[in-house]
């Protein structure tokens, strides 16, 4: 009886790994089959606020002491006088295939100058990423244990975080810590390749600029949470069979208080895409954000547009990744 126990508990557990398994198939296949739609959508619409833009391409680079001629002879030259309807056509037939053309404005490859500062910008946002779930969380639980007027000091340390242009926010940096005290680079960015040091320092002002109102969301969702699940009745009843303090803290509570702070660490990581195009420009850091800004001004239809296909492509990932957290964290969520 006992080696037929064994086998049915082995079973059951093949069968829920089975049935995970199988969930996670479903979860991928889903997003897969919304994903192309999604990209043909958000770049069909970017293509047509674009071509709806004052002014061209053709008159960017001529200047101001263009002829008509040479205005309507670039036009047809950079395939601008052609129907949007037909233009978005041309470029959708060959981003299929990986082949996002070459800028018009200064003729270099696309994915190449992409590929350039994609490095730059994810280094940006992963910093602020880490900034966030570091200090966040544990401001976050440090706030909701202790409570009082810590507690109260923190979380409207967090509401003022939260209330401050991300713009301000850098151009008050650069003059505390870059002009005044001289402790980091005002502007640029240097390639960890060249000096891991000053690659770090480059990057201290503008991360914690971009990274502080995220902080301040996941400070107050970490709280939150912390404070439903410290509440709760299986806490107390943890608490009243000797379960120490801190195995009730980080080993019960914090895990299952996790959920709703990858949500709000979904959302923020999409909002970091946001917030380092102006990041970018405040500190003149050559990432994708100052890429797509001086390409729409240019009006670079083939650049803003891979540009936007790039963010569309990271707000999918991060959207499984956090279904696949939620899986991990509690298998009982079931996966949408």
């Amino acid at each position: 009886m006992g080696a037929r126990l064994t086998r049915s508990h082995r079973g059951r557990a093949i069968g829920r790994r089975g049935a995970g398994s199988g969930r996670l198939t479903s979860l991928l296949t889903r997003r897969l089959l919304t994903a192309a739609p999604l990209l043909l959508v958000v770049s069909s619409f970017n293509f047509l606020l674009l071509s709806l833009t004052p002014g061209d391409a053709a008159r960017q680079i001529l200047g101001p002491r263009g002829t008509p001629d040479q205005y309507e002879a670039l036009r047809q030259q950079l395939g601008l006088d052609l129907p949007v309807y037909e233009q978005y056509w041309r470029w959708l037939s060959h981003a299929v295939s990986g082949d996002f053309g070459t800028s018009i404005v200064n003729g270099t490859p696309v994915v190449a100058s992409i590929m350039s500062r994609v490095p730059v910008t994810l280094s940006l946002i992963a910093g602020s990423l880490l900034v966030s779930v570091v200090v966040g969380v544990g401001l976050g639980v440090f706030s909701a244990v202790r409570g009082g007027v810590v507690g109260k000091a923190v979380d409207a340390l967090a509401l003022l975080s939260w209330a401050l242009p991300v713009f301000w926010v850098g151009s008050v940096l650069v003059v505390v810590f870059a002009i005044k005290l001289e402790w980091f680079p005002a502007l640029g960015y240097v390639p960890f390749t060249e000096s891991p040091q000053d690659w770090a320092r480059s990057l201290v002002l503008p991360v914690t600029a971009l990274s502080l109102g995220s902080v301040a969301a996941v400070l107050k969702q970490t709280r939150e949470a912390m404070l439903d699940v410290l509440g709760s009745e299986y806490i107390r009843m943890a608490a009243a069979n000797g379960i120490s303090r801190t195995s009730l803290i980080y080993r019960h509570a914090l895990k299952n208080a996790a959920i709703p702070v990858v949500t709000v660490l979904g959302v923020q990581t999409i909002g970091l895409l946001g917030g380092a195009v102006l990041i970018e420009n405040v500190f003149s850091v050559p990432g994708l954000g100052s890429l797509v800004v001086s390409s729409a001004l240019a009006h670079d239809i083939p650049m803003v547009q891979a540009v936007a296909v790039i963010f569309t492509v990271v707000v999918i990932i991060v959207n499984l990744s956090v279904d696949l957290a939620y899986g991990l964290l509690n298998p009982r969520v079931s996966a949408a």
